[in-house]
């Protein structure tokens, strides 16, 4: 499916530091060709957030789940919250769910058992998952190849497209490995990053149907805003940059990536 403009796949417009200017910077994003912006919760407070959002903003889309330095016990979702969120029309995913081995303000075991339970949920409601990942890939890719296989049998539709490795900073194998799998690789402002050899390398060389681009605004800023808070609108300059890495146009990569994100979210109101 051949789409026009671009798609922000990962950005937290529910933050506090967008309180003072949000209908600005929205505006800012549609001014700059992007069609759809999906803001994934962190938490139950964040995902509420995001649904309302999505319901003020035609472009706003949401994902719910529970970040793994989040979660604070392994019954999470003991109301059923998360679960009711998953009925409204604009969620589209779920995430940012997954591992963070860096920061450790969780223990390894409950990351593990919440990225799991949040990864039936997913199957239950059909929606791909929004993935983060520090430090933790082993882990990541064994759950997720186990996960996956059991979409085969279960659900092809969404097995053939199951997610997205948020913000990606591994290697190029494991890179291939989630390919194979029908994973897609995002891609944030580091990119952008005179040093970033490793990660350009990468977007160099990987198919571009396998790519999405996102900002994780206010984070992970692009040149030439970089030390500035990230928004929507700069998505633009990460797909200017993995145009010029792989020697093609603008127009190219902004329409495959956005058919990519069309693609990953498929359901709902999304299309």
């Amino acid at each position: 499916m051949s789409q026009q403009g671009l798609v922000d796949s990962h950005c937290h417009l529910d933050f506090n530091v967008f309180n003072i200017d949000r209908a600005e910077v929205i505006g800012r994003a549609r001014e700059a060709g992007l069609v759809r912006m999906i803001n994934p919760g962190i938490d139950i407070p964040t995902s509420k957030t995001a649904l309302g959002l999505a319901g003020q903003y035609p472009e706003v889309y949401a994902a719910v789940g529970i970040h793994p330095n989040e979660v604070q016990s392994l019954d999470f979702d003991q109301d059923g919250i998360l679960r009711h969120f998953l009925e409204q029309d604009k969620v589209v995913a779920i995430g940012e769910i997954g591992l963070d081995y860096f920061r450790q303000r969780t223990a390894r075991d409950l990351q593990v058992k919440a990225f799991e339970v949040q990864l039936e949920l997913a199957s239950e409601a059909s929606l791909p998952v929004i993935v983060h990942n520090r430090e933790a890939s082993q882990d990541i890719l064994e759950i997720l190849t186990t996960w996956q296989a059991s979409l085969k049998l279960s659900d092809p539709v969404l097995a053939s497209c199951p997610g997205v490795l948020h913000s990606y900073s591994g290697t190029i194998e494991e890179a291939w490995q989630a390919i194979e799998m029908g994973f897609l690789i995002g891609i944030t402002g580091p990119v952008t990053f005179k040093k970033a050899v490793d990660l350009q390398y990468l977007v160099s060389i990987l198919p571009l149907e396998s790519l999405i681009v996102e900002t994780d605004a206010p984070f992970l800023t692009p040149h030439p805003w970089r030390g500035k808070r990230n928004e929507p609108s700069y998505v633009r300059y990460t797909a200017e940059k993995i145009a010029n890495l792989r020697g093609d146009s603008f127009e190219h990569v902004a329409e495959v990536t956005t058919a990519n994100a069309f693609r990953l979210f498929h359901g709902r109101s999304f299309l």
